[in-house]
This record gives C-alpha cells, sequence and structure tokens, in this order.
C-alpha cells in the first residue's frame, strides 16, 4: 500500500498541493493506513507536525501515523514530512479520540504520545478533551505488552489530573519522569508548543506511563 499523503489534484497553475488523508470523507482501516509494519508508533494531536518530522527522522525502522483535527494544521503537517522526504510518517485528518476507539485494534503500538492537548477546563467543553476515561482506557487496550503512553503538557493542573486518571482508571505503571532535554538546534523540541513554551522560560511537566 502506498503510505504516502494524498496530493490535492491541480486545478491552477501552481503545483500540486500535498494534503493530509481527510477521514472524514474517506474512512480507512488500520491495514490500509499501516500495512504490514510492526513497529507503530500513533500520535494524536499532531499540530504543525513537528514531532512526526523529527521523531521519524531519528527512527526509519519505524512507521509513525498522526491524526489532527484541524484540516489546516493536518495539512501542514503532510506538507512538512513531504517536504523533507520522510517516507516512514503518515498524516491523517481526524478525530483523535474516534480514531483510537473505532480504528486501531487492540495492542498494535509500541508508542502513543498526546502532547500539549488543550485542557477545556470549562464544564461545557470538557467533551472536547482528547484525555478523557474511554481514551486512557484504549491507550491502554492498544498498546503492546512493554509499550509506553507520552503525555508533555505546560499546565500543572492539567498534568496533576491526567496523571492521577491514569493511575487511577487504568493499570498502566507510572508516571516516569522525563529530564528536559537540551535542544542542539532551534528546532530541537518535541513539539512547537514545547519550543514556544521553553523559550518563553515556561516549565514542561512529562511523563511516560508503560504496559507491564
Amino acid at each position: 500500500m502506498n503510505s504516502s499523503p494524498a496530493v490535492e489534484p491541480n486545478h491552477d497553475a501552481f503545483p500540486e498541493r500535498v494534503v493530509a488523508w481527510d477521514l472524514f470523507r474517506q474512512p480507512l482501516s488500520w491495514p490500509e493506513i499501516v500495512g504490514s509494519k510492526d513497529k507503530l508508533e500513533l500520535e494524536i494531536g499532531s499540530g504543525k507536525g513537528l514531532f512526526l518530522q523529527n521523531a521519524a527522522s531519528v527512527s526509519p525502522d519505524r512507521f509513525f501515523v498522526g491524526i489532527e483535527l484541524s484540516a489546516k494544521f493536518a495539512n501542514r503537517a503532510a506538507q512538512r514530512l513531504h517536504r523533507h522526504g520522510i517516507t516512514n510518517a503518515r498524516m491523517l485528518r481526524g478525530d483523535g479520540k474516534d480514531f483510537l476507539h473505532e480504528v486501531v485494534p487492540d495492542e498494535v503500538l509500541d508508542r502513543l504520545h498526546v502532547y500539549f492537548p488543550d485542557p477545556w477546563w470549562r464544564n461545557k467543553h470538557k467533551k472536547r478533551r482528547v484525555l478523557n476515561r474511554v481514551a486512557l482506557h484504549d491507550i491502554q487496550r492498544v498498546l503492546k505488552p512493554g509499550g509506553s503512553f507520552h503525555f508533555w503538557t505546560d499546565v500543572l493542573d492539567y498534568y496533576e489530573h491526567i496523571c492521577g486518571e491514569v493511575m487511577d482508571h487504568t493499570q498502566l505503571a507510572g508516571p516516569r519522569y522525563v529530564p528536559e532535554r537540551v535542544a542542539s538546534h532551534s528546532m530541537d523540541f518535541t513539539t512547537h508548543f514545547e519550543r514556544r513554551a521553553r523559550n518563553e522560560g515556561q516549565p514542561v511537566y512529562r511523563a511516560i506511563f508503560e504496559k507491564i
């Protein structure tokens, strides 16, 4: 199966524009997305795709799937991967919670990443949270034994809330502390949100949970 980003037909005088695969328009099954690959990582909420670019570049033996709700950012992430010639990652546009619950099979992921999700503190907005209890149970379900869930945020209250939810409502072990890594260049950060937070002197809270 060809795992390259979708290419939008050229109706203008401009070159064809790479876009993320839109699951709202054309759903895909998990085998259609990853083929027969077995070293798999999923990022929910990929934003502009910095994590996918950096992680896929240093781990060519792994295949990365990113999903982002915003069409604008999903397409920018797909364009980033295409521009850097990265073929071991695929960018999707869709709802991360629904994708996790309905599409990703049991025990297929080595790692699942959620970086800087919106806390949605207001009660009327809590249903928008990426990390609710259903999603946390799904994260446990889709990880292989020995697999890990990586969670980063710049909001301390939300960090403590999610860590508490994982410890109280899943069997994942952790949180394991993750020390801050010194950036070797201006884009050597996990995501654009981490880059902005650290450049502004704001703390970033990191945790890894493992499926034993």
